[in-house]
């Protein structure tokens, strides 16, 4: 049976990741839901009697007030989404998996709308058939072989590859540190910016390479994404230096959906 010590040590890291766990999710704009509130209710809960010291009463104190912030972000999360007639699919599975065979029998019945449509061939149709396969021509005669043409292997130069657009004419490693600095000129003192603002450019081709080159900067540790949820917010935040460690911190993978239609929303708004 561990001694009042370590059970002590063992509350207070347990309330630390708590302390983590509930910052990250403010901080860094991921799911509330992510925190099990029950769980982080029992742990304090469990360890409150065996605290004396002042600074243990802090700890605790601290992780209440981040289960807190993020009780209140779980609120705002359900006033948006219901606000906005939203239903989360996976409220909605529960919903459903709940429901016995009899009642979602019943609702289907209720809401099932089916379509019916009967087809019966005419003697006109018939006839016609019949004389579109008579005057139809053999299939040697409609899809004749075609001789494969002999080519004599040549060379090609890297300025023809540019040409033709298969390379750049600059390293990619080079392509993507001016691409970097591109981001710290256009954040300046603000420290960020919003994704479509930097993405965005007078041509969907464009819009698309600058996306691409975007994710790779995320991916090395040049930057890192700030999303805000309830918002519907994405934010492009560069880091002075390239860093592996930052790289290893962008913990979850942000999808972020850059089709044609979303450029012409972004390009009525640039131009409104």
């Amino acid at each position: 049976m561990p001694s009042k010590g370590q059970m002590k040590k063992l509350g207070s890291e347990h309330l630390q990741r708590v302390i983590d766990l509930c910052k990250s999710v403010e901080e860094r704009g991921l799911d509330p839901f992510t925190v099990d509130v029950d769980d982080v209710i029992e742990i304090v809960r469990k360890y409150f009697p065996k605290w004396e010291l002042p600074e243990e009463l802090c700890l605790d104190a601290e992780a209440i007030h981040g289960l807190a912030s993020v009780i209140k972000l779980q609120s705002d999360w359900v006033k948006h989404q219901s606000t906005s007639l939203y239903t989360d699919p996976f409220l909605l599975e529960e919903k459903i998996r709940r429901l016995d065979k009899e009642e979602l029998a019943t609702l289907f019945a209720e809401t099932w709308r089916p379509i019916v449509e009967l087809e019966q061939i005419s003697g006109y149709s018939f006839a016609q058939a019949i004389k579109y396969w008579e005057n139809l021509l053999p299939i040697s005669e409609r899809w004749p072989r075609s001789s494969s043409q002999e080519r004599e292997i040549g060379f090609t130069t890297r300025e023809e590859m540019i040409r033709q657009r298969i390379l750049t004419d600059k390293m990619f490693s080079q392509e993507l540190e001016s691409f970097w600095e591109e981001l710290k000129r256009r954040v300046g003192d603000e420290g960020k910016i919003r994704y479509w603002d930097f993405v965005g450019a007078d041509t969907y081709p464009e819009t698309t390479r600058r996306a691409y080159l975007t994710s790779f900067l995320v991916t090395y540790g040049y930057a890192t994404l700030e999303v805000y949820r309830l918002e519907d917010e994405i934010f492009i935040k560069p880091f002075k230096k390239p860093s592996s460690l930052h790289g290893e911190e962008q913990l979850i993978s942000i999808p972020v959906s850059v089709g044609f239609e979303e450029w012409m929303r972004w390009k009525k708004g640039e131009q409104d």
